[in-house]
C-alpha cells in the first residue's frame, strides 16, 4: 500500500487504552477499535456491574460484546510495521522514575500530566480528555500529578478527607465528623489551610535566619581553623629554632615537643571540624526545610498540605550561636617563650621546666573558650540521662527505675559473673561514656554515697578500685554532716549547704570537673582542673553503717532558672 502511494496515519490505528499500534485489533459496535486484550480487560472489569461500555464514547451494551479479530485493520497495522515510519508521537512521555505514571495506561505507562481529587486517579494526557469533554467530569478538581491521592482518602469509610479536625489536629471524612468526631472542633479543609498558610512565611523567615547566623558561624570556625594552623606553625618553627640551641641534650625533648604540638593541633582541628560539619549539616537540613516548605505553598491538595506542613514547620530552637565573639587568641604564643626558659636552666632544671613546658601546650588558649554555666537553666542545656551499666554493679547493689538507682542490700543478688564487675566495693558505672560537656544531678539518701566519674580502666577488685583511690578516678563523699573529696587517696574535706541533690558539670575538653549542692540555688563545692586522657563514666557508690542504707539515683531533670551562688 506504501508502494501505491497511500499515506498510513499511524495514530489512526492506535488502541485508546495503551496508546500504542493495536495488537490484534477488534471493533466493538460502536466503531471503535481496541487491542483485543486491551478491551478484554475493561469489560472483564465492567462484569460486576452488568453493563460494558466503550471507553471513548461511553456508549453501554447490555450484553457483553464479542471480540472478533479485525483482519483490514490487522493488515493496515501490518503494512505500517513494514514502512518503518511509526514511531510514538512526541507528545506520549513515558514515565520515567520520579513521576507520576497514568493509572490507566496498560503495558507501559505514560507520564501523568494531571491527578483526579474526585477519582483519586492520575492521567495522562490522552486519557484526561474525558475530563474535558463529559460535562459531569468537567467539574472534578483536577491537581498537579501526586502519588499520595491515597492519603486523602479515609481509611475507615472510603471518603475523601475534606474536613480538618482542630480537635485531634487531623484531616476526617465526613462520615468521622458526624461519627467519632462529632463533638469535636472541625472546619473545611481549605479554610484550615488558609488559616495555616498565615504560618508559612513566619516560618520560613525563622528558617532563612537561621541559615545566616550558620553561615556567620561558619565562616568564624573557618578563620579559626587558619589562625590555629598559622599559630601552630610558627611555634613549630620557634621551637625547633630554640631546640637546636640545646644540641644533644634536648633533642629527643624537641622531638617530643613537636609531637604533643601536633597532637593538640590535630585535636583542635578535629573539634572545629566536628562543628562545622554539624553546622554544614544543620545548613543542609535548613535549606532542604525551606526548598519542601516552598513546594509545599504551591501544592494544590489542603490534605497533603496539612499533612505535611506540621514536620516541614517543627524547628529545633537554638536561640543561641555555636561560635561566642572571638576575642585575642595566644594558641601556641607561649610554647616558644616557656622552652627558651627552659634553655636558660640546662640541664640541671630540665625535667622540671620540661613539666612546665607540657602544660603550656596542653593549656594553650586555642579556639574560643566555652564558658561555664552560670544559672541551672544553663546547666540544664547539656544534661544527660544517665543509666547504670548491669555489667559493673557489685552483688551489695540493687539497681532500680530503669537502672537509673542504685540501693545498698545487705543480702547479695544473683548477678552473673563478668570481667567488668566490681567485686570489693558497693559501686557501679554508668552505661554511657562521657566526652564533651555534661551535666547530670544524683539525687540519694541514708547514711552516706560516693558521687565519682572514672575511666573504664579502673581496676574492679581490691582497695586500688574504690571511687578515689586511684589515678583513674575523682570521687564526692556526702553525708549527713560533710563532704569529702578524694583523688589518688588524698581526700580533701569541703565545706557546702548540705542537700540531698548533687549536681555534676563535666567539660572534657577543657578538663574541668565541678560539683555542686543543688536546693533553690547551686552552690559550688569543689572544681577539679585535670587532663583527662581517656572517656569518663559517672559513677555512684551506695554503702551503710550502724544499720542505715544508702540509695542514689540519676534524676530526670526538668528545667528551672536558679542563680549559681
Amino acid at each position: 500500500m506504501a508502494d501505491q502511494g497511500v499515506q498510513i496515519d499511524g495514530d489512526k490505528l492506535c488502541c485508546s487504552i495503551c496508546l500504542d499500534l493495536l495488537k490484534d485489533p477488534v471493533t466493538i459496535p460502536c466503531g471503535h477499535s481496541y487491542c483485543m486484550n486491551c478491551i478484554k480487560r475493561h469489560f472483564d472489569e465492567e462484569d460486576q456491574k452488568n453493563i460494558h461500555s466503550c471507553p471513548q464514547c461511553r456508549q453501554t451494551f447490555i450484553q457483553r460484546p464479542v471480540l472478533k479479530k479485525s483482519t483490514m485493520l490487522a493488515e493496515l497495522v501490518e503494512e505500517l510495521k513494514k514502512t518503518g515510519l511509526y514511531a510514538v508521537p512526541a507528545d506520549y512521555c513515558y514515565a520515567g522514575p520520579g513521576d507520576v505514571a497514568c493509572d490507566v495506561c496498560t503495558g507501559r505507562k505514560l507520564k501523568a500530566i494531571k491527578s483526579c481529587l474526585q477519582c483519586l486517579v492520575s492521567y495522562c494526557e490522552q486519557h484526561l480528555q474525558l475530563h474535558h469533554n463529559v460535562d459531569a467530569l468537567k467539574k472534578h478538581k483536577l491537581v498537579d500529578p501526586s502519588e499520595k491521592l491515597q492519603d486523602t482518602i479515609c481509611s475507615h469509610h472510603n471518603e475523601v478527607m475534606k474536613i480538618f479536625c482542630r480537635t485531634d489536629n487531623r484531616c476526617i471524612c465526613y462520615a468521622c465528623s458526624i461519627d467519632e468526631h462529632k463533638a469535636h472542633e472541625t472546619v473545611p479543609a481549605s479554610a484550615e489551610r488558609t488559616q495555616r498558610e498565615k504560618e508559612l512565611n513566619p516560618c520560613r523567615e525563622k528558617i532563612q535566619q537561621r541559615i545566616e547566623n550558620r553561615k556567620k558561624d561558619v565562616n568564624l570556625l573557618q578563620q579559626e581553623v587558619e589562625a590555629v594552623n598559622q599559630s601552630a606553625d610558627k611555634a613549630v618553627r620557634d621551637t625547633e629554632k630554640i631546640f637546636s640551641e640545646l644540641i644533644l641534650l634536648i633533642e629527643k625533648r624537641s622531638s617530643d615537643m613537636k609531637q604533643q604540638i601536633r597532637f593538640e593541633q590535630e585535636t583542635e582541628i578535629n573539634r572545629v571540624n566536628e562543628l562545622l560539619e554539624e553546622l554544614e549539616e544543620e545548613l543542609n537540613e535548613l535549606k532542604r526545610k525551606d526548598t519542601e516548605l516552598e513546594k509545599l505553598s504551591h501544592t494544590e491538595d489542603h490534605t497533603q498540605f496539612l499533612n505535611m506542613f506540621p514536620l516541614l514547620s517543627d524547628l529545633n530552637e537554638s536561640s543561641e550561636s555555636r561560635c561566642p565573639t572571638a576575642r585575642p587568641l595566644l594558641y601556641f604564643g607561649d610554647v616558644p617563650a616557656a622552652v627558651s626558659e627552659v634553655k636558660d636552666k640546662l640541664q640541671g632544671v630540665l625535667q622540671k621546666g620540661w613539666q612546665k613546658v607540657s602544660r603550656t601546650v596542653i593549656n594553650v588558649d586555642v579556639l574560643l573558650p566555652q564558658p561555664e554555666p552560670k544559672t541551672r537553666a544553663e546547666f540544664l542545656k547539656f544534661s544527660t540521662q544517665l543509666t547504670l551499666d548491669p555489667d559493673t554493679v557489685n552483688m551489695r547493689l540493687l539497681l532500680s527505675e530503669e537502672n537509673r538507682r542504685a540501693t545498698f542490700v545487705n543480702k547479695k543478688q544473683a548477678y552473673p559473673g563478668h570481667p567488668e564487675r566490681f567485686t570489693n566495693r558497693s559501686q557501679v558505672l554508668s552505661r554511657e561514656s562521657l566526652t564533651g560537656r555534661h551535666y547530670c544531678e544524683v539525687e540519694w539518701s541514708g547514711f552516706g554515697i560516693y558521687v565519682a566519674v572514672a575511666y573504664k580502666s579502673i581496676m574492679r577488685t581490691g582497695d586500688e578500685s574504690e571511687f578515689g583511690n586511684n589515678d583513674k578516678s575523682w570521687a564526692l563523699r556526702c553525708s549527713s554532716s560533710h563532704y569529702e573529696l578524694s583523688h589518688k587517696r588524698v581526700c580533701e574535706w569541703l565545706s557546702g549547704p548540705q542537700s540531698s541533690r548533687i549536681g555534676v558539670y563535666l567539660d572534657h575538653t577543657a578538663g574541668v570537673l565541678s560539683f555542686y549542692s543543688v536546693s533553690d540555688t547551686m552552690t559550688l563545692l569543689h572544681r577539679v582542673q585535670a587532663t583527662f586522657t581517656q572517656p569518663l563514666y559517672a559513677g555512684l557508690r551506695a554503702y551503710h553503717f550502724l544499720g542505715a542504707d544508702s540509695s542514689a539515683v540519676f534524676s530526670e531533670l526538668e528545667q528551672m532558672d536558679t542563680v549559681t551562688e
